[in-house]
């Protein structure tokens, strides 16, 4: 975290959001709306997945987009791997944060990924291996992006201690930092103080960021819940596309918009221009006509006298 300001938010609409998106966006809408969010004053994107392209044909243009991403000072270019192949075909395109998913729900993983969590950790292993052999230069940092840490539309509740587990085997498979994501929108308050709590009790500063849903509703007073116990980055999307929205008009990802509003009016400094966030929305609607977009302040616009947490007294 730098000096000027307090709360990292990273935007994974790009990656998280247009992966679920009925119709490809293109090329050029993408590389609009990076550098319109970059201008913004995001600092971190996750622009892209490396994923098999017949399961999510809207990341065909992945290193297309990176390339773009890398051109932007400045940016954090970030992308999402499930596995090996996915990992080296990101490295080769040159991001700066690798984020591997790997469930700590058994039957979620098996289903996602083909491989027990153990065998995802194992992966992540051999990926960090192939990254330290590289030149210095090209070596991005690795997340483990432990998924269904707060439950599983499968099993049901997740083991906290087993949590606890695969944070720790992360950090020994050589990730440099681990986040908490709740995959399927069943997180609480309380849970997230209690679950982030016993994590970074065993990891330390290797615990990162969190990814939270609004599926039921929960995600800002879920990021509050964090925010009391020391998180500082939370991952959400623009329009709040993505996600798993499994509840009938319900978002999946948090919308940035939102996000940003929140912490700014609770005077936690974001770098993020919100008159410049609103208009990025546009491009979203041309590059993707028909697709819902969720977000309050978008429709209510912002209070009467608010003030960006940086032009506080």
């Amino acid at each position: 975290m730098t000096g000027d300001i307090d709360v990292l938010v990273s935007e994974v609409g790009p990656r998280d959001g247009l992966q679920n998106t009925k119709q490809f966006m293109p090329t050029e809408s993408k590389r609009k709306w990076i550098s319109a969010a970059a201008a913004a004053g995001l600092r971190e994107i996750e622009v892209c997945s490396f994923v098999p392209l017949k399961l999510i044909p809207q990341m065909a243009d992945a290193a297309e987009v990176v390339a773009h991403a890398r051109t932007i000072p400045g940016l954090c270019v970030a992308a999402l791997a499930p596995n090996f192949k996915g990992a080296q075909r990101a490295m080769e395109a040159g991001v700066y944060k690798l984020t591997l998913t790997i469930s700590v729900s058994k039957s979620h993983s098996l289903a996602n990924v083909r491989m027990t969590p153990d065998e995802a950790i194992a992966g992540a292993k051999k990926i960090c291996e192939f990254r330290d052999r590289l030149p210095p230069a090209r070596r991005p940092k690795i997340e483990s992006g432990l998924s269904t840490v707060f439950g599983c539309t499968i099993e049901g509740a997740v083991s906290e201690d087993e949590v606890v587990r695969m944070a720790i085997a992360s950090v020994e498979a050589g990730c440099d930092e681990v986040g908490l994501a709740d995959t399927t929108g069943y997180a609480n308050p309380e849970q997230v103080r209690r679950v982030f709590r016993k994590a970074r009790a065993a990891i330390g500063d290797k615990l990162a960021g969190a990814h939270f849903h609004n599926t039921r509703g929960l995600g800002l007073a879920n990021v509050v819940a964090a925010l009391e116990v020391g998180v500082t980055t939370f991952d959400s999307s623009l329009g709040g596309l993505g996600g798993c929205p499994f509840a009938p008009g319900a978002s999946g990802n948090i919308v940035t918009e939102d996000l940003v509003f929140m912490l700014e009016s609770m005077g936690l400094r974001t770098g993020v221009d919100l008159g410049k966030l609103l208009e990025i929305r546009r491009i979203l609607e041309e590059g993707i006509p028909g697709e819902p977009l969720y977000g309050y302040v978008p429709l209510a616009g912002v209070t009467k006298g608010f003030v960006p947490a940086a032009g506080k007294a």
